[in-house]
């Protein structure tokens, strides 16, 4: 179970990559209404991306060499230290879309947590709660 969470991690921090860093202008797309995205702040956006893409980066490739290297963390407390994290890692990620998926229930919020966006809310609450259960087989 905890390799095919290492891998389920790994693909997802790697799209995250992907979508931050190596198409950040889409990713700005998604959040920005059309209206907005001749504005500075636009570019902006844009040039945040590969800023989010690096720590997704980091946390794949992090995944991928314990995956290789799986006698570095043999015991069990190291293997919960390492869920916990890349739980807190996707539930950060997940939480601060909250308000805003809340907002959108009332007809505000800052972008639409729909589609890719809903997308992504869900997995990184998926992934979430699936590395938060490892934690919990590992603590008893």
């Amino acid at each position: 179970m905890f390799e095919i969470l290492l891998i389920a991690n790994a693909l997802w921090f790697g799209l995250g990559f992907h979508l931050f860093t190596l198409r950040n202008k889409a990713f700005a797309k998604i959040l920005v209404p059309i209206a907005h995205r001749e504005t500075p702040v636009f570019e902006i956006l844009v040039a945040t991306g590969p800023f989010l893409g690096g720590f997704n980066f980091a946390l794949c490739i992090l995944n991928v060499l314990i995956l290789l290297y799986p006698a570095v963390f043999p015991e069990g407390d190291q293997r919960l230290i390492l869920c916990l994290f890349f739980a807190l890692a996707h539930g950060s990620q997940f939480i601060s879309n909250v308000p805003v998926a809340l907002d959108n229930r009332k007809g505000k919020g800052v972008w639409q947590v729909k589609g890719l966006m809903r997308f992504i809310f869900v997995t990184d609450f998926v992934l979430m709660v699936a590395n938060l259960v490892l934690v919990g087989m590992y603590a008893y």
